[in-house]
């Protein structure tokens, strides 16, 4: 089973701009659909942002549409979350996995049978 690794959460403030990293050892990201979910406390798992295995086609959620971006590196074996503009209500565990197409068009999970989820990384955006 794939784990990825998420990387590249910090502490900033309102406006702010962080990079995510998701990876994954022994296994080509380049070839799956990458979405970029987050979690607060007490509420479900959310879709943020995915990317297609076949045309590199981008889709995001409403609330992070021209603030986040999501790309790849397939040299490095890389999927990056950019995120600009941060709001204290991006505040939230990333975690990066592997969905279906379908649901990587809908931005929302779960991650595909052999993807299971990462440790995340924390992002918390003051005000």
């Amino acid at each position: 089973q794939v784990q990825p690794v998420e990387s590249g959460g910090d502490l900033v403030q309102r406006g702010g701009s962080l990079r995510l990293s998701c990876t994954a050892s022994r296994f080509h990201l380049d070839t799956e659909n990458i979405a970029w979910f987050r979690q607060v406390p007490r509420k479900e798992r959310e879709g943020v942002a995915c990317i297609m295995s076949d045309d590199d086609a981008t889709h995001y959620v409403d609330s992070v549409k021209g603030r986040f971006t999501i790309s790849r590196d397939n040299a490095k074996n890389v999927v990056y979350l950019q995120m600009d503009n941060l709001k204290p209500e991006d505040t939230a565990v990333y975690y990066c996995a592997i969905v279906s197409s379908l649901s990587c068009r809908l931005v929302e999970g779960p991650p595909l049978s052999y993807s299971s989820w990462g440790q995340g990384t924390q992002v918390t955006v003051s005000s």
